[in-house]
């Protein structure tokens, strides 16, 4: 685990191959199934995500805000190796705010993969989001990983 005062990162082995990994990552109807944070709740009808470019909608909810949308950013993909997104919020929909998820799969052998997620805040200018960040902590990204190690297993 690294944390800065941007930036979180944390690394888990999961014991399944990085294209198993890689495959659920890229589906965002699975991400409810892996956040750590509680705050994702359904995709909005995206497709599998093929490239950087790409945006999915995610469904969310957080107790301070109820139910809202996030519109995703695909900023990183490289093919059972790395995927990365930064969101956006609905009311501007095609400009992300600042943070990033990134997920890097590391093959160890044919069956287990070492995965780091990094939460990214550097970017964040917005003066009132600034104080609400970190807005997951480093437990929910571990939690996070513990899910998609669950997940992958189920796949």
């Amino acid at each position: 685990m690294t944390t800065t005062e941007t930036r979180t990162a944390v690394t888990r082995t999961i014991d399944a191959p990085t294209k198993a990994i890689f495959n659920l990552l890229t589906l965002p109807a699975r991400h409810p199934e892996f956040d750590g944070s509680g705050m994702v709740r359904s995709d909005e009808k995206s497709q599998r995500i093929q490239g950087v470019g790409d945006v999915f909608v995610m469904n969310m909810h957080r107790d301070a805000m109820g139910d809202y949308q996030m519109h995703n950013h695909v900023t990183a993909y490289d093919e059972n190796k790395m995927v990365g997104w930064q969101p956006a919020q609905a009311r501007n929909p095609d400009e992300p705010d600042g943070w990033e998820w990134l997920y890097e799969l590391e093959a160890i052998d044919s069956g287990s993969t070492r995965v780091t997620l990094t939460y990214d805040w550097s970017r964040v200018t917005d003066p009132q989001l600034v104080p609400i960040f970190p807005a997951v902590s480093e437990e929910q990204l571990e939690e996070s990983l513990n899910l998609l190690a669950a997940a992958v297993s189920d796949a």
